[in-house]
């Protein structure tokens, strides 16, 4: 009998696609953004990962990277969920070291521990349906097998990876005969029509002395090297660190290279209640309410004579009009403006790279900041000067620093500032400004209960985030 307590959902949270640019980005990547409702992908995932009166599970492990780990422990903390454990990869190896890197830290805790996979940036809304069929792989796991929940195709789409199944999907596990890499659009038609056949979702459900055994048989380098990682790694804050010098030589790899192509113990668990990776904007568009004429459109946007089309705007202080568009898709960020056909939407990567290819910042960079104390954006940036409106978290606090290069003017627009220049303390209140010069130390801090809102001016010969000499960091940032 399976002690459903045991359950230890692990949610993978370092990737950073882009085939949703300009929304997506990889200083602030999908998982994180709110694309359908009022929690991010993240967030749902974590919230789907969480106890019902079907299963119980217990607190997560996040497996993430050092530029996200404040972002995942404040988007946990946000909607109430534990953040649970949070291991941070000195660098990105692909789904399988992280997996088993988890998987190892779920076994240490529980050796006959039950451990649940899946990625942060999946779209199912029906949790209700999901729950149900984890409950159904349960008896599979207790077996010794490794379960993966297959979506039930509803279209032939060569954006996926398929599992080819013994028999056509229902409603019960199955097992699995072999992965099948992304098909043409033929091929997966043929798929489609025969029946046996899921996408692969990369949700994984096992318990973890078997997913470890598998790795012992199949990838003994990848035990051994996650191993040491995890004995040597330290913990940091809240946060526990992989040791950097074993994880720098661990090969990077997917799961499915890794392990489920050559394991023999694989069922799948068919899932038709409705399921999307948001890999391109077209499957963002499938996902929202549509009009008669297929349109869907976000707040701040709005379609004239438009058909089949998506208009989004991510701003609430701009507007976006589309007249006449047929298949259009239009995302609107502050910095950066997507006008594609729908045809091309699996093509957007190709965007970037161009865009990387004449080193053009929006490529990468996402036009608001976020940092552990809060988030700030730039309003206006010229050759000598910029100006930033900076959020400040409740009780939270930037590093005690100093510029060689800028001076600063502080003005406070929203809540009440505690600022600190060299030996001087002093309390800001909304309309109040202070100067910092260059060279001084200085500190900025939200002694309120709510957000504080501030504009600063910079004024030097160099305005980068790297001219910061930082002496004390409550976020052990260098």
């Amino acid at each position: 009998m399976i002690d459903l307590t045991k359950i230890t959902p692990v949610i993978l949270a370092g990737g950073s696609g882009t085939r949703l640019w300009p929304l997506s980005r990889k200083s602030y990547p999908k998982q994180f953004a709110d694309l359908l409702g009022e929690f991010t992908l993240f967030q749902q995932t974590a919230r789907r990962l969480s106890s019902s009166d079907k299963v119980h599970f217990t607190d997560h492990i996040t497996v993430t990277n050092d530029d996200f780990r404040f972002i995942v422990e404040d988007q946990l903390k946000a909607v109430g969920v534990n953040p649970g454990s949070i291991l941070i990869e000195p660098e990105g190896k692909n789904t399988a070291p992280a997996i088993l890197a988890a998987s190892l830290l779920a076994m240490k805790a529980d050796p006959e521990g039950i451990v649940l996979v899946a990625p942060s940036d999946h779209f199912m809304p029906d949790i209700k349906s999901f729950h149900s069929a984890v409950v159904s792989g349960l008896p599979e796991v207790s077996k010794g097998n490794i379960v993966t929940f297959g979506i039930t195709p509803t279209r032939p789409d060569s954006g996926f990876g398929y599992l080819e199944i013994s028999e056509a999907a229902g409603d019960v596990p199955v097992k699995i005969e072999k992965f099948v890499e992304k098909p043409s659009v033929a091929a997966a038609q043929k798929m489609l029509e025969a029946g046996n056949y899921l996408w692969n979702a990369g949700i994984f459900m096992f318990r973890a002395k078997d997913i470890v055994a598998a790795f012992a048989q199949y990838s003994t380098k990848h035990l051994e090297i996650v191993m040491e990682a995890l004995e040597k790694g330290k913990p940091d804050l809240s946060f526990f660190r992989l040791a950097p010098e074993a994880w720098s030589i661990c090969e990077a790899i997917s799961i499915d290279y890794a392990i489920m192509e050559h394991a023999d113990n694989l069922v799948a668990v068919p899932f038709a209640a409705g399921w999307s990776d948001f890999g391109c904007w077209d499957s963002v568009w499938q996902a929202m309410e549509v009009d008669d004429n297929g349109v869907a459109v976000s707040k701040n946007a709005h379609a004239i004579d438009c058909r089949n089309s998506l208009l989004r705007s991510e701003s609430g202080s701009q507007e976006i009009v589309g007249l006449g568009l047929d298949d259009i898709i239009a995302i609107a960020m502050p910095d950066a403006v997507l006008i594609a056909h729908k045809d091309q939407a699996q093509n957007v990567k190709t965007v970037v790279k161009n865009l990387k290819e004449k080193e053009i910042h929006q490529a990468e960079i996402f036009p608001i900041d976020h940092r552990p104390w809060g988030w700030f954006e730039t309003i206006a940036l010229g050759q000598r000067f910029q100006v930033k409106r900076i959020v400040v978290n409740p009780a939270a606090a930037l590093s005690l620093q100093s510029h060689n290069h800028r001076s600063e003017h502080w003005v406070v627009v929203e809540g009440t500032a505690k600022i600190t220049i060299d030996d001087d303390v002093k309390l800001l209140e909304e309309g109040q400004s202070v100067y910092i010069p260059l060279g001084a130390i200085h500190r900025l801090e939200n002694p309120g209960t709510v957000p504080m809102v501030l504009i600063e001016v910079q004024t030097g010969n160099y305005l980068g985030e790297d001219d910061i000499i930082r002496y004390e960091d409550a976020y052990r940032r260098q």
